[in-house]
């Protein structure tokens, strides 16, 4: 027994003396942490294919999954640094690719504007619940799910339930596919990781992030010192509705057809993404490379569960775990450090 309690205290110790090292406070251990898992996954994915998963197709093919999920994570990430919750997200997405697409398609839009149009009803979304949470004091959860019924059903009254295509590469209006794959160069990736160096520049280098962390931390204790609390909390709904416009984009650019009423699935991989890779549900601690992170692990996950031939649902149980896992972790650090 007491053997048992020194080898915990001289793991514990080792940890420790780890998480101490200037190179890995640098970089953050929970990132080089979730960096291993990205390798041993596509390590194991590689092996139980039998090489087969190797290749630049799979990849290319977990990056488009990876594109905008991650702009539904780094949308939520704001959302949940201020100690507040969006459902809306992957719904919202879902109407933002078929009103812009329905107005390309059906009224002849040009596509610029049908872009420009996806954007601007990821902000309405963003603006009515930033509105409610911060101005009303509704909270965050119920503001969400109504949003999240009301997203389906503009989207399905406005397509008159009708499914949206958007263009093929080839086709008039399709060149927007560029911003996602160009041949097989991944742009996508290089849009999605400057997008999150300026969200990470705006969490952490501006009074906008400070704040908003701060609110997730202690609320009262900043409108006490005169912020204008309601301000900076609807500012990071905002900047979530815009970033789901983004997703949208990248949706429709990798998978063509969107259809009215789902969109349900991806609020759940993006919260998990964004709260394994150190964003606490708590609020007032976000890491936006971590979101990242996180974001090509649950990509990863769904296209080796595709390769391995499994069931989809699995995916479904097991982005549950790690939700569960992730903000398991993020309770007992918690408990320490208080």
């Amino acid at each position: 027994m007491n053997h048992n309690k020194t080898s915990k205290k001289m793991g514990g110790r080792k940890v420790e003396s780890i998480k101490q090292n200037p190179l890995v406070k640098k970089v953050g251990f929970n990132r080089i942490v979730l960096c291993i898992v990205l390798l041993l996954m596509y390590g194991l994915f590689c092996a139980l294919t039998g090489g087969a998963f190797f290749g630049l197709r799979r990849i290319l093919s977990a990056l488009n999954y990876a594109y905008f999920l991650g702009f539904l994570s780094l949308a939520v990430t704001f959302v949940i640094a201020t100690g507040g919750i969006d459902f809306s997200i992957g719904p919202v997405m879902f109407c933002c690719a078929l009103i812009a697409g329905f107005c390309f398609t059906i009224y002849g839009v040009p596509m610029p504007a049908a872009l420009v149009i996806s954007l601007v009803v990821g902000l309405v979304f963003g603006i009515f619940n930033g509105y409610l949470v911060a101005y009303w004091d509704v909270p965050s959860f119920i503001t969400s799910i109504a949003s999240m019924n009301i997203a389906k059903g503009v989207a399905s009254v406005f397509t008159k339930t009708q499914s949206v295509s958007w263009p093929q590469s080839s086709q008039e209006g399709g060149w927007f596919r560029n911003l996602v794959t160009s041949g097989e160069v991944p742009v996508g990736l290089i849009i999605l990781l400057v997008v999150a160096v300026i969200c990470a520049i705006i969490l952490n280098q501006t009074k906008m992030g400070r704040y908003i962390l701060s609110l997730g931390s202690n609320k009262e204790a900043v409108r006490l010192s005169g912020v204008n609390v309601k301000k900076w909390e609807m500012s990071a709904y905002v900047l979530c509705g815009l970033l789901v416009g983004i997703s949208a984009i990248f949706f429709v650019g990798a998978y063509t057809t969107v259809q009215p009423g789902y969109g349900d699935t991806y609020n759940n991989e993006a919260i998990a993404g964004c709260v394994m890779g150190g964003t606490s549900m708590a609020g007032g601690l976000a890491s936006i490379s971590g979101t990242i992170i996180g974001v090509f692990i649950i990509s990863l996950l769904q296209e080796g569960i595709m390769a391995l031939g499994l069931d989809k649902n699995l995916q479904l149980i097991i982005t549950g775990l790690i939700v569960i896992v992730a903000v398991f972790a993020d309770v007992v650090a918690r408990r320490r450090k208080n």
